[in-house]
This record gives C-alpha cells, sequence and structure tokens, in this order.
C-alpha cells in the first residue's frame, strides 16, 4: 500500500548553516537507504508557503489567491510516498526519517480510486 508521508516544519523556526547541513546530509541518506530497498517511490522538498498559491473555482470563475492561511505555524514543507505493507511499517519508515526529529510528519495511506481498477 502506498502512504504519503507529509513533514510539516515551521519556516520561521531558527537554525544555523550547520543545522540546516546536518539535516540535509542525514535526509539524503535516509532517501538513498529507502529508495535502495523500494520503499521510497517518489518525494522532495517543497518552497516556502509564501509562493504557495491556491486555486478554486466558483460559479465558473477561477479565484487565485495567495496562500495558505492557516492558524499554525507549521506548512508543509516536503513529502515523501512510500510503499509499506501496512500502517505499522508506514509508521516505522516515518519515524526513521530525520525530520521526524525536527518536524511533525503526517502518514497518510493512498485512496484506492474504484477507477484504478
Amino acid at each position: 500500500m502506498k502512504y504519503m508521508l507529509m513533514f510539516w516544519v515551521n519556516e520561521s523556526a531558527d537554525s544555523t548553516a550547520d543545522d540546516d547541513a546536518a539535516t540535509m546530509t542525514a535526509v539524503k541518506s535516509w532517501v538513498d537507504e529507502m529508495s535502495g530497498r523500494g520503499v521510497r517511490l517518489s518525494g522532495g522538498p517543497l518552497r516556502s508557503a509564501a509562493e504557495a498559491r491556491i486555486v478554486r473555482v466558483a460559479d465558473d470563475e477561477v479565484l487565485v489567491s495567495d496562500g495558505p492561511f492557516a492558524e499554525t505555524k507549521e506548512q508543509i514543507g516536503g513529502y515523501d510516498v512510500v510503499e509499506c505493507p501496512d500502517m505499522d511499517t508506514a509508521l516505522q519508515v516515518a519515524a526513521a526519517h530525520p525530520l521526524a526529529r525536527t518536524a511533525q510528519v503526517e502518514v497518510r495511506p493512498f485512496w484506492d480510486p474504484p477507477w484504478a481498477h
């Protein structure tokens, strides 16, 4: 089953260049290991939420706004798609990710839509 790991990060948190470099090295190791094991299918970091836009359609009019606007400091800073036999294994994979120590990791199963069959 496929799961999406979404990394909720505080974009305004203070970090040093050394901390950032160490985190990126650890993340690359995790990516290499999980990709090599066939667990990680895809993923990557996202640019700042300040660069995001929200699109919706109302009465056939396309509305675009800056966003997202949330009542939280955390924003989705990146994601990984993994394939695991069950949720417990996906949780173990998420807990092994270096960002689990500094961010919240949401683990959500993909929905298997009827048109996929």
